[in-house]
């Protein structure tokens, strides 16, 4: 009998329109690295990635029109292409070049997006978020921008391991609303960044240990804004079949009305390096430790290139920077075609977000305490 792979991922992906919009905003991909070519789903997959891991995205584009859909296309090309150019560049990855590597790509995505936005005006304020986890040995790791979800099941149970980077997530850490209410405020749309509305993003980079058997679910807030953490894990226990688990979270959001985009990635692990889980294990949101002052994982001795020209319906894009206009330095509102959706973009971690930020939390306050 040939040995076990250490690791082996059985991965299935989908998305669907919904019951509401007339298009589909959102994108995902799951590749091997270090050739990045991506997996189609008629079945569900199987593969034993190498010594340089492997990588699944969902985004979730916003911008209206055909923003969104441009925005989440170019998000997952470009995660791929950047990781396809630094994964190829050196020796077997470690776990702080590959975590590199994901903020890295991560981080071209949105300085292309936010680029092509500047150059084409009828898509100002396009944007998408991104759910980047690369898997590399026994452990995950999450780039994360936005408030698409990554969740892992496990013994039966469903934990996000994401952190949303949306008003409501501040409001809870702050003990100005419960989870309980965040879930129906009609706030709960509004998140802090996405790829391309601004010129800087902060990565939040994260990691899981990984055990036998382990699902791991990612997922567009179209699922995560209706099907709650308890209905993921049953569907999971119900459904051992990676595409039938696929297709009835999706129908779980749609008998919920469907109001947006579905987009689910799941993925189970199984291989001879994964132990069983124990009671001291940890599951949850893990900063990964790297330094602000980390040069990006390149080829060590060059420095890192200018993203590449991108291509849309055969149109090649200028890597070139843009000419210099005027930007929003607040708050952009975005509403996309055929939905009373709203999303706002702040930029995260800067002072003018903060401002509004702070501003929208003491209105927010006072309008339920009063002055």
């Amino acid at each position: 009998m040939p040995d076990q792979p250490p690791i082996v991922i059985r991965v299935f992906g989908s998305t669907d329109v919904g019951r509401t919009r007339d298009h589909n905003e959102d994108a995902f991909v799951v590749a091997e690295l270090p050739s990045a070519t991506p997996l189609t789903f008629p079945t569900e997959q199987a593969h034993a990635p190498g010594d340089h891991g492997a990588v699944l995205m969902v985004a979730d584009g916003m911008g209206g029109a055909a923003a969104g859909e441009i925005a989440s296309s170019m998000a997952v090309d470009i995660v791929l292409k950047e990781l396809r150019a630094r994964q190829t560049a050196g020796p077997p990855t470690d776990a702080t070049t590959f975590a590199q590597a994901l903020v890295a790509a991560t981080t071209a995505a949105n300085e292309r997006i936010h680029r092509y936005a500047l150059d084409h005006l009828e898509y100002r304020g396009m944007g998408t978020t991104a759910t980047v986890a690369g898997v590399l040995g026994d452990t995950l790791y999450i780039a994360q921008v936005g408030d698409s979800r990554a969740y892992l099941v496990r013994d039966g149970k469903a934990r996000q391991i994401t952190k949303d980077q949306s008003l409501m997530q501040r409001l809870i850490e702050a003990g100005e609303i419960t989870a309980e209410e965040a879930e129906v405020s009609e706030r709960r749309n509004i998140i802090l960044q996405a790829l391309g509305p601004e010129a800087v993003i902060k990565v939040d980079i994260t990691r899981q240990q990984l055990r036998q058997s382990d699902t791991l679910v990612l997922c567009s807030d179209g699922l995560s804004g209706l099907v709650r953490d308890f209905e993921i894990a049953e569907a999971v226990a119900a459904e051992p079949d990676l595409r039938a688990l696929c297709a009835r979270l999706i129908a779980t959001a749609n008998a919920k009305g469907g109001p947006d985009n579905i987009t689910v990635v799941a993925a189970r692990f199984e291989g001879a390096a994964l132990t069983m889980a124990s009671s001291d294990d940890e599951v949850g949101h893990q900063a990964f430790p790297m330094s602000d002052d980390t040069p990006p994982a390149g080829v060590p001795g060059q420095a890192a290139e200018l993203p590449r020209p991108f291509e849309i319906a055969g149109e090649p894009q200028s890597a070139g920077e843009p000419p210099p206009r005027p930007l929003a330095v607040t708050t952009l509102e975005i509403a996309p075609r055929g939905s009373a959706r709203m999303r706002a973009i702040g930029p995260y971690l800067l002072v003018a977000g903060a401002a509004v930020l702070t501003f929208v939390i003491v209105m927010f306050v006072l309008s339920r305490h009063g002055p």
